[in-house]
């Protein structure tokens, strides 16, 4: 168990980095949101692939995914982050 919590976090924080430097733009996203944003992205990427595939029924629509699947999520999701918080406009 304590192995897949330190793999998740490791697949998070690389999913989400990459996720990051793909998209352009700047997020004012810390190391812990990063890590975040990609385990989001793992299980975002499972969904997707469960739902294009049909792979792995025994373990459901939600699951984590590989390094590939987990990045797409992540990009997915960052977009969907932007898309919710928008750009705010600076107070002076």
């Amino acid at each position: 168990m304590l192995w897949f919590i330190i793999s998740m976090i490791l697949l998070g924080l690389v999913a989400g980095a990459v996720a990051r430097l793909l998209v352009p733009g700047r997020d004012p996203l810390s190391i812990p949101a990063t890590i975040v944003l990609g385990i989001v992205g793992s299980f975002v990427g499972g969904f997707l692939g469960f739902a294009l595939f049909g792979h792995d029924f025994d373990e459901g629509a939600f699951q984590p995914s590989g390094l590939i699947g987990s990045v797409i999520g992540a990009i997915i999701a960052l977009l969907v982050y932007r898309a919710v918080h928008g750009r705010r406009p600076v107070h002076h």
